[in-house]
């Protein structure tokens, strides 16, 4: 009557008979560990019932769940903390490059600015209209800069004499905030770069460890449907 014979659980310490016992020897490595928290003296000796393993297959179960949602949790603050994490970059490059002008720099630009625009064009031209004007229409006795309007051609020379240096300044600081700029699109970049191979490894990691656990789940229902299935015979 070996079928009779009775052996007692490891863990509830109840006598059953065989048929309702695994061996501890057969138990898989993962369940062993959470058994082992609740019951330290485990050892791969003797025999647990169905009911005290299926509770501890569910207990691990539960534990994977929950490891899952808390690493997607991680994740998530990860990929949060990656947008705001900014502090070292700019906010606005253009503010901070006008903030650290001086008047001069300033003034060199506004008159690059008029010296580039239709407006001067036209405020120019309008000038030497009314100076050719002048002095050869309106002042026919006494004009100022009688032709060939040699102090026309002073006023211009000095004008073109200072123009051009401002214009060049203005040019230079161009270049640098174009510099700037690049340095900025360099550093977004570099930081753009090191978040996504951070943010790759953590979801490899975690692809890595959802398919293990994912098999071991898959394995626990394969003994759960063999057991079911030896009942049933």
């Amino acid at each position: 009557m070996a079928d009779q014979e009775t052996f007692p659980c490891r863990i509830c310490g109840e006598h059953k008979r065989k048929n309702d016992l695994v061996p501890a020897e057969l138990i898989r490595a993962s369940i062993v560990d959470v058994i082992t928290k609740e019951h330290p003296a485990w050892s791969p000796e003797g025999y647990i019932c169905h009911g005290d393993l299926n509770r501890f297959r569910i207990d691990y179960v539960r534990n994977v769940l929950e490891k899952e949602k808390n690493e997607y949790s991680s994740l998530k603050e990860t990929i949060i903390h990656g947008v705001k994490e900014e502090d070292h970059l700019p906010e606005n490059i253009n503010v901070e490059f006008e903030r650290d002008l001086t008047f001069g720099e300033h003034l060199a630009d506004k008159i690059a600015d008029f010296a580039g625009s239709w407006t001067f064009i036209a405020v120019f031209a309008g000038i030497l209209f009314l100076w050719v004007a002048l002095n050869t229409f309106i002042l026919l006795s006494r004009p100022f800069d009688p032709y060939p309007y040699i102090l026309l051609n002073l006023v211009l020379s000095a004008l073109a004499a200072i123009q051009a240096p401002v214009i060049i300044m203005s040019q230079n600081r161009q270049e640098m905030r174009d510099r700037l700029h690049a340095e900025r699109d360099y550093q977004v970049n570099i930081h753009t770069e090191l978040e996504i191979h951070r943010l790759q490894k953590k979801i490899d990691h975690l692809l890595t460890g959802q398919g293990q656990r994912l098999l071991e789940i898959q394995n626990i229902q394969v003994e759960l449907m063999e057991e079911l299935a030896r009942k049933t015979l």
